[in-house]
């Protein structure tokens, strides 16, 4: 009887022995040097999901490759209903990963918690739901090298930072062209996360700290979540890391220079995963580990973060939500809203930096100055950080915009981001709003697939307009309001016409012979007193002009009803 009991209990510790064994991460079989490919992250999570039933590995919709996209979904009890998650008012933590495979820190430290949660190893709150993308760029992750990151110490073989249209994806948050990046909106509105992490490593200056937060900006984010977030939320974090050993600072934010003095806190747009995430009232974090660090070491420091997040959004799991849905409530009703914001140089929170000393010597290889940090000579001091912005234009909250038919693309994309939109039943004629683009810088060169529009200047009149049945209306008192009116207003940074998407717009369709029009020009002047006096003011004002036949003619048509209406007229009305 006792050596049946003995060969029992020596084959439950074997099966334990190989149980375990099964799940350790190709990031510990290299003793930290490699990182898991696309297929080993994928393959592994089936494999825990197997057995486990606190984890789930779910493909959620298509992505720029042949390959799906993947959420991971752990819960303490394995109670795996998202309905479930709202009723009991859970925490949902958003994790996404790869969206720069050549930054894998995350994907291998995410492997490891899961794991260690779903074996019980790390204690993960009941409250808590963990939503974890394995690899959010597939196609990046694909194109697998050892070289792209110059200035990265490790892993082994990494992916490349464009996915497989060679997009980066953390641009793309509102133009939305690549698959994977329309799939993992669906899946935020679906999961609506309380807190939103999207670990990164960075490419800025060097010091000691291993792991650098970079939090939506506070100013920003603004109301309440903004408040709880600067003199809370963030801080809680920091110290929990502290506990755990990391001595970490916020997103060092200086670039060709030393961070000796300080440095301004970086406003994503949202462009941003991140800064599209406070779009929604979302708490959104970008982890920041440092690229000269082993990997070793940055994966550990990613993975301790994730617990802190874990055990600072249990505890606070009451405000978290309370304050969302306060700054939810009232910016549905707000009157005006903030559209873009510059820094503050006038306020400053003080913070706890351990450098290195830098300063400028000759190159070796051309004898010109460079930067060069002197690790041998470390210093620890207390630095500004310039962590307030001010509202630079803001804007009135139309009750709704009207959206001319056609542009479906945009449709699309709001519908996408839970917008509620409908259709005009029958043509009419509306006093509404409208903006003519007066204008724009465009970039020499491609951004991420558009000749992206910056400082945009425009004209606001009252026009009757005629509005057409299968217009579009969006009213804006829904939970989107902040996304409709960044996205819609011609001058916010990050509007849909910056990025190029109502071009067509800016160019005149219908023009004018000038051997027609010489007569029918001279005849308007001689007609009509207002548009009379405009032109000699102008032959008088300016001798370039009086001297150029051509220009005077092209003014006299550009204020003549043959001048189109719709040439350079923003498309999307506002009803005030």
């Amino acid at each position: 009887m006792l050596k049946k009991v003995l060969l029992l209990l020596l084959l439950l510790v074997c099966s334990v022995s190989n149980y375990a064994q099964d799940l350790i991460t190709v990031f510990e079989r290299s003793g930290g040097d490699s990182s898991a490919t696309y297929k080993q992250a994928i393959d592994y999570y089936k494999k825990l999901a197997g057995k486990y039933k606190n984890v789930s590995i779910n493909p959620i919709g298509n992505t720029d490759t042949y390959y799906p996209l993947h959420v991971i979904f752990y819960t303490q009890d394995g109670n795996l209903n998202i309905k479930d998650w709202k009723k009991e008012e859970r925490i949902i933590i958003l994790i996404n990963n790869g969206i720069h495979p050549g930054e894998p820190d995350g994907i291998d430290a995410s492997m490891m918690l899961l794991r260690d949660a779903a074996m019980g190893k790390v204690k993960v709150p009941k409250n808590i739901v963990l939503a974890v993308i394995p690899v959010f760029n597939i196609g990046g992750a694909l194109n697998r090298n050892s070289f792209s990151r110059a200035n990265q110490n490790g892993p082994a073989a990494y992916g490349f930072r464009g996915n497989a249209k060679n997009l980066d994806l953390n641009r793309d948050f509102i133009k939305m062209d690549a698959k994977e990046t329309q799939t993992l909106i669906k899946l935020f509105h679906m999961l609506d996360p309380d807190v939103f992490i999207d670990n990164h490593v960075s490419n800025g200056a060097d010091y000691q700290h291993t792991l650098s937060l970079l939090s939506t900006q506070h100013s920003k984010l603004g109301g309440e979540m903004g408040a709880f977030l600067h003199d809370s939320f963030e801080s809680l974090i920091f110290e929990d890391m502290n506990s755990r050993g990391h001595d970490i600072v916020p997103y060092v934010n200086v670039w060709g220079k030393t961070p000796d003095n300080g440095w301004p806190a970086f406003i994503e747009t949202p462009r941003f995963a991140s800064g599209f995430g406070a779009l929604f009232q979302t708490y959104s974090f970008v982890t920041e580990t440092h690229m000269l660090k082993p990997f070793k070491d940055r994966v550990a420091a990613t993975y301790d973060l994730m617990l802190s997040f874990i055990k600072v959004s249990s505890e606070q799991a009451n405000k978290i939500q309370t304050t969302r849905k306060r700054d939810r409530n009232n910016i549905v009703k707000a009157k005006q809203l903030p559209l873009d914001w510059t820094l503050d140089t006038t306020q400053h929170d003080m913070v706890h930096f351990d450098g290195y000393e830098g300063r400028y010597e000759p190159s070796s290889l051309s004898s010109k100055p460079r930067l060069f940090y002197d690790r041998t000579k470390p210093y620890s001091k207390q630095v500004p950080y310039y962590n307030t912005y001010n509202v630079s234009r803001d804007v009135t909250t139309p009750k709704a915009y009207i959206l001319k038919q056609g542009w479906e693309n945009i449709i699309e994309k709001m519908r996408l981001n839970g917008v509620s939109v409908r259709r005009v039943e029958r043509d009419t004629v509306m006093e509404l709003s409208v903006y003519y683009i007066k204008d724009y810088n465009t970039t020499s060169s491609p951004y991420e697939g558009h000749y992206l529009h910056s400082n945009v200047t425009v004209k606001k009149v009252t026009r009757t307009v005629k509005v057409l049945r299968g217009d579009y209306v969006i009213k804006t008192n829904q939970y989107a309001k902040r996304y409709i009116m960044e996205t819609l207003e011609p001058q916010a940074p990050d509007a849909f016409f910056a990025w190029g998407f109502f071009d067509a717009v800016l160019q005149q369709k219908e023009h004018y012979s000038s051997y027609v029009f010489e007569d029918v020009a001279y005849q308007l002047v001689k007609d009509n007193e207002v548009l009379r006096d405009k032109y000699n003011a102008m032959l008088e004002a300016d001798s370039t002009f009086a001297n150029n036949g051509a220009a005077q003619l092209d003014f006299i048509y550009k204020n003549s009803p043959y001048y189109e209406e719709t040439h350079k007229q923003y498309p999307v009305f506002r009803v005030e």
